[in-house]
C-alpha cells in the first residue's frame, strides 16, 4: 500500500472518529470500512488481525450501547461545543495517558465547556452529570472503541 492510500485511510478514520461525535453520522462504519480497505490492499497478517479486533471491538461496543440508555443529549442542552471539547479531551487524553486516558478526557472536555459556558465549578459538575446520564455513556463507549482501534491501526502502521 502506498503512501497516499495510508494517508487516505488515516483520513478515513479521522473522520470517523469525528462522526461518533455528530449525530446521525456513521462514525463506527467509517472506522471499520477504512480499517477494511487497509486490510484488503495489506498482504500482511497484523492488517486481518487488526480488522478482526475492530469487527469483535465494535459488535462488543454496540452491544454495550445497547444496554446503555438511549442517548438524549440535545434535549439535556448538549451542545456542538461541548462536543468538540469532549472528543478534544478524549483524543488527547488516549494519547497522553496510553489507551485509558480517553475516559478522563472525554469527561474533561465537557465539564471545561460547561466551566466555561456557566462560570461556577457546581453548576459545570452538575452539568457534566446530565450530560453523562443523558447518553454520554453511550458516546464514550463508542468513541472509545474506534480510538482503540484507531491505535490498533497506527500501531500496525508503525511496528508491523
Amino acid at each position: 500500500m502506498g503512501v497516499w492510500e495510508l494517508l487516505l485511510v488515516g483520513l478515513v478514520i479521522l473522520l470517523g472518529l469525528c462522526g461518533v461525535l455528530v449525530p446521525g453520522v456513521p462514525g463506527t462504519w467509517l472506522v471499520w470500512a477504512a480499517v477494511l480497505w487497509w486490510a484488503l490492499e495489506d498482504p500482511r497478517p497484523v492488517a486481518w488481525f487488526v480488522l478482526v479486533g475492530a469487527t469483535v471491538a465494535l459488535f462488543l461496543s454496540q452491544v454495550v450501547r445497547w444496554a446503555l440508555p438511549p442517548r438524549r443529549l440535545r434535549a439535556s442542552g448538549a451542545t456542538p461545543r461541548m462536543a468538540v471539547y469532549a472528543g478534544v479531551g478524549a483524543f488527547l487524553g488516549f494519547f497522553l495517558l496510553p489507551v485509558l486516558g480517553a475516559i478522563p478526557g472525554f469527561m474533561g472536555g465537557i465539564y471545561l465547556s460547561e466551566r466555561l459556558r456557566l462560570g461556577r465549578h457546581g453548576e459545570a459538575r452538575a452539568a457534566l452529570r446530565t450530560a453523562m446520564r443523558s447518553g454520554g455513556w453511550s458516546v464514550l463507549a463508542e468513541l472509545f472503541t474506534c480510538l482503540l482501534i484507531a491505535g490498533a491501526w497506527l500501531g500496525a502502521q508503525l511496528w508491523g
